[in-house]
């Protein structure tokens, strides 16, 4: 099975398999990947973002159980708003950099290392698409790193301001590049890729871009222009569903040219 797939748990690396929510969207992409972890031998799982409040998904991923232990990439609806049903399902623990996402368990700690279903998931801090953002390392024999919204299969993410922040966001993108070489993407959205350093690095680029073009527009226009100036320039090519979203993106940047 390749991406997408929708309603059959597809294995990618020996430790991990995705189920794919049927929520598509101009922001979802195909939809939310749900990651089920676990060691082959293991008798448990530990499930990264249930996703979506869709009955048939979560079932889909609370049979892949017993899972042990929920852990949650970020706050956003799309990979959290079926947390609650998951928990009355399973019972597992919901684990977040932010408290009030957790259920039953601790915060998590950037550079914590979480073992549970026979894999250990290093924590990597990576704030930038939210204040909260994480991304889980599995630093095994097919090392891979589980990205929620931080690093995409397919595009790029959204810095949404105020929450989103484009400094912060950059630094993580710079933590990702140095990331041992061949070290997969799982992202919360979209296909995975084969090495998070580059994927990263092409980010960098992107965005170093997007800047450079966002710095013309204000010399052009004067340091009073709008975000949704600035969109209509610079994102002119952009499908217009997806312009709010850039809007606030751009917010980001302009915050951080000021910064």
């Amino acid at each position: 099975m390749e991406h997408p797939a929708y309603g059959e748990l597809r294995p990618v690396t020996p430790y991990a398999s995705v189920l794919l929510a049927r929520n598509p969207t101009p922001m979802t992409l195909e939809g939310t990947n749900t990651w089920v972890v676990g060691s082959p031998d293991a008798a448990d799982r530990v499930v990264i973002d249930p996703g979506p409040d869709d009955p048939d998904h979560l079932q889909r991923v609370a049979d892949a159980g017993p899972v042990s232990l929920v852990l949650l990439t970020h706050h956003h609806p799309d990979h959290t708003d079926g947390v609650e049903h998951f928990t009355r399902l399973t019972g597992a623990p919901v684990r977040a950099l932010d408290p009030g996402l957790c259920r039953n368990a601790e915060p998590l700690a950037d550079g914590e290392v979480v073992e549970a279903a026979g894999v250990e998931l290093r924590v990597l801090a990576t704030p930038g698409h939210t204040s909260d953002s994480i991304c889980l390392l599995a630093e095994h024999d097919e090392p891979a790193v589980f990205t929620g919204d931080s690093v995409l299969g397919r595009g790029t993410t959204v810095v949404a301001h105020p929450d989103g922040h484009l400094g912060s966001y950059l630094r993580s993108l710079r933590r990702l590049v140095a990331l041992p070489e061949g070290t997969r993407v799982l992202p919360g959205h979209g296909p995975e890729l084969p090495d998070a350093g580059a994927a990263a690095a092409a980010y960098l680029e992107h965005r170093e871009q997007r800047l450079d073009q966002v710095r013309a527009v204000v010399r052009d226009r004067g340091p009073d222009v709008t975000p949704r100036q600035v969109v209509e320039i610079v994102y002119a090519d952009v499908d217009r569903s997806v312009w709010p979203a850039a809007e606030l993106t751009v917010q980001a940047q302009l915050t951080y040219l000021r910064e």
